[in-house]
């Protein structure tokens, strides 16, 4: 049975799926997709395999695929239950990262998306920046006591976390120093074996 396949663009949302898939340990291969070409790296039409023309996307081993960052988070962790990249199916601690994962989604996650328009404006940019920066809040009440999102074990929850955090430090070129709490648990991210390979694969700097 051919190994999963992850459809990814160097820097973008699909380092969640990429982190996620080292550190559940599954078999995988990476295949990159040029966005603005809507092309895959063997010349293939990108809109074919997912019309939504964004990343990620995931092959299952059968075939099928997967689109949706979150969603597909979650299918990684539930591939390997024992790496303890979510909680059991049904407890509240599942719940709890659901929240985490919407919340990175909706909140960070595309709540920047108006950053990347030439046309945004120098008033709307900072009130965006100021209201970024009152979500990031949160995510750094997260992690004010303990290791990771979800206590002292890691989930996928922390690396969507760790993307919205690449992004805003260098696609939007703002900092984490108003959160030390922040700051610190980034670092910690970026020193994991997985994290650091994913960016190397991805040629991208910490």
């Amino acid at each position: 049975m051919a190994p999963h396949t992850l459809f990814y663009a160097p820097g973008a949302c699909s380092l969640a799926s990429h982190i996620a898939l080292r550190e559940a340990r599954l078999t995988f291969d990476l295949s990159k997709v040029d966005l603005r070409a809507r092309k895959l790296a063997d010349g293939g039409d990108w809109l074919a395999l997912n019309p939504k023309g964004y990343v990620p996307a995931l092959r299952l081993p059968d075939g099928q695929v997967l689109t949706e960052g979150a969603g597909i988070l979650e299918y990684i962790a539930d591939q390997r239950p024992d790496a303890r990249l979510a909680p059991a199916g049904g407890t509240l601690e599942r719940y709890r990262l659901r929240e985490w994962l919407l919340f990175i989604a909706t909140e960070l996650h595309k709540g920047a998306s108006p950053l990347y328009s030439p046309a945004l404006g120098d008033e709307y940019r900072h009130q965006l920046l100021e209201r970024l920066g009152g979500r990031f809040a949160i995510l750094a009440r997260g992690v004010l006591s303990t290791s990771f999102l979800m206590g002292e074990q890691l989930t996928v929850a922390d690396a969507y976390a760790f993307y919205v955090m690449h992004a805003w430090q260098h696609a939007h070129k703002q900092d984490l120093a108003r959160w030390p709490e922040l700051a610190d648990y980034y670092r910690r991210l970026a020193a994991r074996p997985t994290i650091a390979a994913a960016l190397e694969v991805e040629g991208l700097r910490a």
